[in-house]
């Protein structure tokens, strides 16, 4: 994390910070482009990594409404097993919504808002068959999970004052 920490520093980014080890970047710029940020990111980490890195940003204030979002009724949210929120470039369209809800199950429910895909996962993952790589090659898109109590606990820690 401290490597990935001074990737973004490099690229003039400051404050910036790490949110438990799974690639979580919190930073301050005067830049408000976040398409131009996540190409500039990106590259960064392909040239210095060797690898793509796709990167998905989201203001303090856009994660603080992401996290008080409430897209299942609050018996649904009790009673299953996990919460997770797919981060995306940009909202689905019609047609890719239509291929996600295709892949609803008795296990697994979905819910788009914005650029976030909540997934409510009734049992256990692993008796699962969607996953970040299932959402990927179904709607032929880039996505990043997280569960809702990592995304509650940052928005919780950097409550919004216009940061990344």
């Amino acid at each position: 994390m401290d490597v990935l920490r001074q990737h973004f520093e490099s690229l003039g980014y400051t404050n910036v910070e790490t949110f438990i080890a799974s690639g979580n970047v919190i930073f301050e710029t005067p830049s408000k482009n976040t398409k131009s940020l996540e190409t500039n990111i990106e590259n960064k980490l392909r040239g210095t990594l060797g690898y793509e890195v796709a990167t998905f940003i989201r203001t303090d204030a856009e994660l603080a409404g992401i996290a008080a979002y409430q897209p299942f009724r609050s018996s649904d949210l009790e009673a299953a097993a996990a919460l997770n929120i797919a981060f995306l470039k940009d909202p689905l369209n019609e047609s890719s919504k239509q291929k996600l809800m295709s892949l609803r199950t008795g296990i697994d429910d979905f819910h788009v808002h914005g650029r976030e895909l909540y997934w409510l996962c009734k049992k256990k993952q692993s008796e699962s068959t969607f996953s970040n790589a299932v959402l990927e090659r179904a709607l032929g898109i880039k996505s990043t999970l997280r569960g809702v109590n990592t995304i509650q606990k940052m928005a919780a820690k950097f409550t919004p004052r216009g940061r990344f």
